[in-house]
């Protein structure tokens, strides 16, 4: 998993005319972002340099980077990702997960059938509730899961564990 990026943002587009963008955020606050130096943007040659950023006060942040000089600058990079190594995200604990882990797991009943692939990790307000698709010709294609213990038993690096009372769509 650390040689895995993962994002924390999107630009979304330039804020004035002196390169400061704006961005949609993936994580918790601008804070969750303070604390890297350089993000790495898919298509851009080499690392963008963090050199200031605050809260826009709508949810999202605007932020100036090293290389942009101007607002054509900044409007080139609209749309652009911004993504970290997952080897420097901060440590976990016990029983706390990142969602770019979980997406990708296999998901299996506690007997060990397996049910299909996590897909997604979406947040409603009442907490983390994660999305199973089930394999070819399957119905439902696609099935919830809310991240609790009554729901999910534990995960790893490789599967995902639904209880029985959830490991069924069809009932």
């Amino acid at each position: 998993m650390a040689d895995r990026t993962v994002t924390l943002a999107a630009i979304t587009g330039a804020h004035g005319v002196t390169g400061e963008v704006r961005l949609k955020l993936f994580g918790e606050g601008v804070a969750s972002l303070k604390g890297f130096r350089a993000f790495l943007v898919p298509g851009w040659d080499g690392p963008l340099t963090l050199q200031s950023i605050r809260d826009d006060g709508k949810g999202g942040a605007i932020a100036r980077f090293a290389e942009v000089a101007d607002r054509n600058g900044a409007e080139a990079l609209r749309g652009s990702l911004l993504t970290v190594p997952r080897g420097e995200l901060p440590p976990l604990e016990e029983g706390e997960y990142y969602h770019a882990d979980l997406i990708g797991l296999a998901a299996v009943s506690e007997d060990g059938i397996p049910l299909g692939t996590v897909i997604g990790v979406e947040n409603f307000g009442a907490g983390d509730v994660i999305e199973i698709e089930r394999p070819e010709g399957s119905k439902p294609r696609t099935f919830m899961v809310p991240m609790h213990e009554n729901a999910v038993t534990g995960w790893d690096a490789e599967r995902l564990t639904v209880t029985a009372d959830f490991a069924n769509p069809e009932a």
